[in-house]
């Protein structure tokens, strides 16, 4: 990378995923420079001189702190994580009006602020959000897309790995559709290397089953246990970040809206996506069988009824 070139990300939002997010940025060295919004701006002045006490250990980056959102002003990247939080007991679209709320005053700011950004939306429940955000903003749909089912299958990949003895890495595995109740796994092509998963030996159905529902349930557990999620899907955003900055074109299943995607348009939700500079550079039509389509459908039937 060209020592000029500069790679700025603002995160709108300090709390505790907007908090890691920064550190797990600041950790990978993806941004020159870090600016972090927060409507409390001294717990987003606080976060800051933390992680400012880290960069005598890290790759250096700028790093500011505001309640302004003109400071976002030259952004490569924004990530959305502001919201209410998933509290025990709710799902993810119980959340759908609080955050719509919130979005419908701090899009308009960030938009005038900084209006050829992409933006990651990250807040809950991410694929609504997604849509909100383009619906308000009228940025092209590359450039706004939700983090999506891109934790859901890491998840998924590391719960197989468990049963099979293979690096997560190495498993193609994902979960696609809604970030929620209603996401489905897509075995009809999960392998390692071409092999297909459900051929390992001692590898059944149930134990699919079961990757599936610990992946899916995942969330549900950690705010139980801890009260929020936050280390998992900072280093996803970090994932994400870097290679948009590098321009990689690798594939994430990711929140994206849809246009004739098995017959389904005007909706936001996961399915596999190239990711660039410019956000999203392609949309891959995944080749989902019967039982498939029919949970994709189901998917979009149910956050229709949220957008």
């Amino acid at each position: 990378m060209h020592k000029d070139y500069t790679f700025k990300i603002s995160i709108i939002g300090g709390g505790n995923v907007g908090a890691t997010a920064a550190y797990a940025l600041l950790l990978r060295g993806v941004a020159t420079h870090l600016n972090l919004i927060d409507v409390q701006k001294e717990k987003a002045e606080g976060i800051i001189l933390d992680l400012e006490h880290s960069l005598p250990f890290t790759s250096y980056a700028k790093l500011t702190a505001s309640d302004d959102f003109s400071t976002c002003k030259d952004s490569n990247l924004i990530v959305i994580t502001a919201g209410k939080k998933q509290e025990q007991g709710q799902t993810r679209l119980d959340l759908v009006n609080a955050n719509k709320k919130i979005f419908q005053t701090i899009i308009p700011q960030i938009v005038r602020a900084v209006p050829d950004s992409i933006i990651l939306i990250v807040t809950n429940p991410v694929d609504v959000m997604a849509y909100e955000t383009l619906k308000i903003s009228g940025l092209p749909p590359e450039r706004v897309f939700g983090s999506g089912t891109i934790l859901d299958s890491a998840r998924f990949q590391f719960h197989i790995s468990e049963k099979i003895g293979i690096h997560p890495r190495s498993i193609d595995a994902y979960i696609l559709g809604e970030h929620g109740d209603s996401s489905f796994p897509v075995w009809s092509f999960a392998n390692v290397l071409g092999k297909p998963i459900m051929e390992f030996e001692n590898f059944s159905e149930a134990m699919a089953q079961q990757c599936y529902e610990d992946a899916k349930n995942a969330a549900y557990r950690i705010i139980h246990d801890v009260g929020y999620t936050c280390y998992s899907i900072a280093t996803a955003i970090a994932e994400i970040a870097e290679n948009i900055k590098e321009d990689t074109h690798q594939v994430f299943p990711l929140s994206v809206l849809l246009k004739d995607y098995y017959g389904h348009s005007d909706v936001c939700l996961s399915v596999p996506c190239a990711l660039g500079k410019n956000g999203i550079e392609r949309i891959l039509k995944a080749p989902l069988d019967e039982e498939e389509q029919k949970a994709l459908s189901k998917s979009v039937e149910i956050l229709k009824k949220f957008q």
